[in-house]
Formats: C-alpha cells, structure tokens, sequence
C-alpha cells in the first residue's frame, strides 16, 4: 500500500484528481493507493457481490457495489463491497444512479490483501459505523476468519461453522466455511 503525504491536498482537490487504478483513498490529507486484487480477493469480492444482489435487487432491498468511491465525514474511501440500501441509492430522472455517493455504505465489507494493513483496513470500518454504517465485515483469506463490526459494540471473530451476521432485511444465511468454500474452484 503506497502513501503519499500531502498536507496542502483538500479532499475537494483529491476528487477532482483524474481516477488510478487500482482505486485511491483520501484519508486526513494523506492519498493512499489500494493494492491491486489478487485471485482469492477478487473470487471472494465477486461471490459476495452476486450473492448480495440475487437476493436484494429485485425486491428493491439493498445493492451490494464493488471499489464504489464513498465520500463522506473529510474522507474518500472505497470498500471492496459497499452494499446501499435501496431507499438510498440516489437515482437521477433516467432511473440510473448518480455517481457521486456521499454517504457511508450501510453494510462495508473488507477483504485483506497480504500486504495490507489490518490496522488501516479497521480504520475504514469504523470510519464507516462513525457515519452510519451499519455493519462491517472484514475478512482475511489467510486466517479464514471474518470480523464482524456493528456500531457501539465489540467486534465478533467468526470461524469455521460461525453463521455470519448480514445486513437487517437481506435474506442471506452464510456461514465463514461457505464463504471460504468458495475459493475451492478446482475438483479433487
């Protein structure tokens, strides 16, 4: 994860900067360019995301978005899986949203790089319960083991048969050994 020091960058001035892939943060002055995905954090990012949205889009519940750029309370994040819910989901006069999103996701979900900072990544859920997420989850392939964050509580380690709390009104039933299942693509 590169960090680029900048005190005389504004996060109005950060937006205006043409888009790098992979995605940049903007977190108190400091732009800090996300590790590009590997092949486990993509698999894991694409099954929650269609996993999500198979049971939220058609009943208007929730969209589950992948690297959507969040910007609210001086920062600029952008969550592995950012899931909106649907009566905040700002739509213009074609029926299609609008690209700037200014609020917290309602459900942030992280999934750890090797070389990324736990620490860093716990920062972004937080930052995210601060402004009125409601659930975070971060998850790291390596240990097999995801954290579940909710506002005003403790942090709840879940692993191997744990069911994984999911975001109020979204019909979903995981468990972290299903989620982990799903790095299995090959058949013995």
């Amino acid at each position: 994860m590169s960090v680029a020091k900048s005190a005389s960058l504004t996060l109005e001035e950060f937006l205006k900067l043409p888009e790098t892939k992979p995605a940049s943060i903007y977190i108190d002055g400091e732009i800090i360019q996300k590790p590009m995905p590997k092949t486990r954090h993509s698999r894991l990012q694409g099954k929650l995301i269609n996993g999500i949205n198979e049971v939220t889009e058609e009943k208007q519940i929730a969209y589950a978005f992948p690297e959507l750029r969040c910007t609210f309370g001086g920062r600029s994040i952008v969550p592995d899986v950012a899931v909106i819910r649907w009566q905040q989901i700002e739509f213009d006069d074609n029926g299609e949203p609008v690209d700037d999103v200014l609020i917290a996701p309602n459900w942030t979900i992280e999934i750890l790089s090797p070389d990324q900072s736990s620490n860093r990544v716990t920062n972004h859920i937080l930052h995210c319960l601060k402004y009125g997420c409601q659930l975070g989850w971060l998850i790291d392939p390596d240990d097999r083991s995801v954290l579940i964050f909710k506002p005003h509580q403790q942090p709840e380690f879940c692993h191997r048969e744990d069911r994984l709390t999911v975001l109020d009104g979204v019909d979903l039933e995981l468990t972290v050994e299903q989620v982990f299942g799903w790095l299995k693509m090959k058949a013995e």
